[in-house]
């Protein structure tokens, strides 16, 4: 499996707390907010934290791991047995997502990100 980026998801019981904690206390540079999370800088990785939007368990931390090819990937896993908990589906928030679980029951969120995705948005000044 080829993987583009990722980040440790923390889904805290109170998330405004944990955010001002890692933002305030810690001083960590923010990388990007969005409705319900904000995502910093941690050194060489990224550390999300977040609301956690369905409802279902998810445990207080979590990997996000961003593919190339949600489908291709999702075809090499199960070649290798490994099932998913959930299908892939377009979030709310843009990305398509699939989840499965390590044998502890960590999730590990699957991200392909649409090619008209704001995270792909080109910042510089053109």
């Amino acid at each position: 499996m080829e993987v583009l980026s990722s980040r440790v998801l923390l889904r805290p019981a109170d998330p405004e707390k944990s955010t001002a904690f890692y933002r305030d206390a810690l001083g960590l540079a923010i990388y990007r907010t969005f409705p319900g999370g904000t995502v910093f800088f941690l050194g060489q990785g990224l550390l999300e934290v977040s609301e956690h939007g369905d409802g279902g368990p998810a445990g207080p931390a979590g990997l996000w791991l961003q593919v190339r090819d949600l489908d291709a990937t999702l075809a090499e896993l199960a070649a290798r047995g490994v099932t998913p908990d959930r299908e892939p589906r377009l979030e709310p928030w843009g990305l398509r997502e699939a989840w499965l679980s390590d044998p502890d029951g960590i999730r590990i969120v699957l991200v392909e990100v649409p090619a008209d995705h704001p995270i792909r948005t080109d910042v510089r000044a053109q």
